[in-house]
């Protein structure tokens, strides 16, 4: 479905774009008769037939035309055109649609074909439109399309248990933005070598499925298995950065096929003030991440059991193909055992917000929806660092001896940073691979504390401060400080870290009682920062409490570990 229009859009509207360079009539004329001629190849009508659907006065001028009177145009020509492009499209979808539904059916089903296929009366209707300067050798629109049609639709079913279901695709609701690029721009008709098409935003895409002439829930779960499988298909097939490409001239257009272009290396750190989904107990927090909604590109967390601040310390890697418009998206859900988990919040972020090479430490809100931003509710904060590289970055980000064991690309940038200090030592020459693990001494210096909120009936606390490193949970703690919401303490305490990457540091503020203690509020830190600058020193927001800050000096004496590979 979604291959027809955007090829009956491509046709239709990249001719019409060519009266932007074209002024003559002359010139005009050879384009009626070639967009008249493709048209009556691509519908099956005769040339006299498609000539009397475009008539010389009804070629708009481009030019001063507003974009009301251009999409109304078009909507015009393309009701005309629309039976017979219904008469034209059932192959051409079942030939192109059949093995994207195959890739994606699901395991309770033995086949997934067509055998009815018609886009029916109702064409659709453009609503918007928009040329952009994307700077390259060619020309990018994106139009806004809304579509309430009524095609004939029906999937041959079949399972393994041997049952035939026939299930009718009706009631079909659509409306999104396609992408179309012309490229390249040549001096030979049409004016452009090739069409590319993409779905650019889907906003919304509803169905309904029934068995022609049965009850779907005949068999448990076939309706959300089929939906899905409809669903994931569009999203993987033609979502952009995914894009078709029709060639209109001979050539070679490999270059315009999806490329990745980079990684992005997420670390999942943790989450705060989560929605409690269950009433008995706490709920079971996982993640879902993903930069591309498609089964095999999404990341899933472990499980943190009754908890609503959740530390995870995970680390994720990307692909990615458009950095410019893709983003990161983070859903967090409350794990149900058996039964679907809720979601709980979910954010995203934007991929060009990243400094490619550079460490971005981010909090982000948690919303119930990421297009419609309804409520206000507090739902939590997800904490990820997020470091951005592109292939062929040659700033110590490519891994120039290969490894046979995988490591992640901030990994590299220590790796290179290592072996370019062993390599200035040696004169320049490295006389044996190595493969370099982040060890070293972590001097961590609780230097103070502002505003702790008051714990006993006097208004004051005896504060001291817990230091954990969460992998090898060594700990140690400061002295107490009697009676002061602002304590300092200037103490050090030096940790050997075997696994800088993927260790962290949980700083615990505590109120000495004669009968016990009293939690105040804590800090988790992951030790990237340090690993990439050496030293700093910095003010943390304390999670759990009222109020309060924590005063931090943190350093990093490397240990570097070499193995022969």
């Amino acid at each position: 479905m979604s291959f027809v229009l955007g090829l009956v859009v491509g046709l239709i509207v990249g001719v019409a774009l060519i009266v932007l360079f074209v002024k003559s009539e002359n010139a005009r004329s050879k384009l009626r008769s070639e967009l008249a001629t493709t048209i009556a190849a691509f519908g099956r009508m005769t040339v006299e037939d498609s000539r009397k659907i475009f008539t010389p006065e009804q070629y708009p001028s481009w030019v001063v035309f507003s974009n009301q009177q251009k999409l109304k145009w078009l909507n015009s020509h393309l009701e005309k055109l629309w039976p017979y492009v219904d008469e034209a499209a059932s192959e051409l979808v079942r030939s192109s649609v059949e093995p994207i539904l195959e890739q994606y059916r699901p395991m309770i089903l033995a086949s997934l074909k067509f055998s009815k296929f018609t886009l029916g009366t109702v064409a659709p209707q453009f609503t918007g439109i928009s040329i952009l300067e994307d700077g390259t050798e060619g020309i990018t629109m994106e139009l806004e399309m809304q579509w309430d049609g009524n095609p004939s639709i029906i999937l041959d079913i079949k399972t393994y248990v041997g049952v035939a279901l026939p299930v009718q695709v009706k009631n079909i609701g659509f409306t999104g933005v396609f992408r179309l690029i012309f490229r390249p721009l040549v001096d030979e008709f049409p004016c452009f070598g090739a069409v590319c098409y993409s779905l650019r935003q889907k906003k919304k895409l509803d169905f309904t499925l029934k068995v022609v002439g049965g009850d779907m829930t005949a068999i448990p779960g076939i309706s959300d298995a089929i939906e899905g499988t409809i669903r994931d298909a569009i999203e993987d097939s033609i979502t952009w950065p995914v894009r078709k490409i029709i060639p209109i001239l001979p050539g070679d257009y490999s270059d315009l096929e999806l490329k990745p272009t980079g990684v992005l290396e997420v670390k999942l750190v943790q989450a705060k003030e989560l929605t409690n989904k269950d009433l008995i107990g706490k709920s079971d927090p996982f993640a879902e991440l993903y930069v591309r909604p498609i089964r095999d590109r999404m990341k899933k967390s472990k499980t943190i059991n009754n908890q609503l601040n959740p530390v995870w310390n995970e680390h994720f890697e990307f692909v990615v193909e458009d950095p410019l418009t893709q983003h990161l998206v983070v859903k967090i859900y409350d794990d149900e055992g058996l039964q679907a988990a809720e979601l709980i919040g979910c954010a995203h972020i934007r991929l060009n917000e990243l400094e490619p090479g550079k460490v971005k430490d981010v909090w982000l809100k948690l919303v119930k929806d990421l297009e419609i931003q309804r409520d206000q509710k507090n739902r939590g904060q997800v904490h990820l660092e997020l470091l951005y590289c592109p292939y062929g970055m040659k700033n110590g980000f490519s891994n120039p001896f290969a490894p046979n064991m995988s490591m992640t690309s901030l990994e590299k940038v220590f790796k290179s940073g290592a072996e370019g200090k062993e390599a200035t030592k040696n004169g320049g020459e490295i006389n044996r691979r190595k493969d370099v693990i982040v060890r070293g001494v972590l001097s961590v210096t609780v230097i103070s504390a502002d505003d702790l909120a008051p714990t006993d009936l006097m208004g004051k606390a005896d504060p001291y401060v817990v230091i954990t490193m969460k992998k090898t949970e060594t700990k140690n703690k400061t002295r107490v400080v009697p009676e002061s919401l602002n304590p300092v303490w200037n103490q050090t305490f030096d940790f050997v870290v075997e696994d800088g990457l993927h260790d962290m540091l949980i700083l615990e503020v505590w109120d000495h009682d004669t009968f016990g203690k009293d939690y105040m509020g804590r800090c988790i830190l992951t030790l990237t920062r340090v690993l990439m600058e050496g030293e700093y020193k910095e003010t943390f927001e304390l999670d759990g409490a009222k109020s309060g800050k924590l005063n931090l000096h943190l350093k990093w004496a490397p240990q570097p570990i070499y193995r022969d590979s």
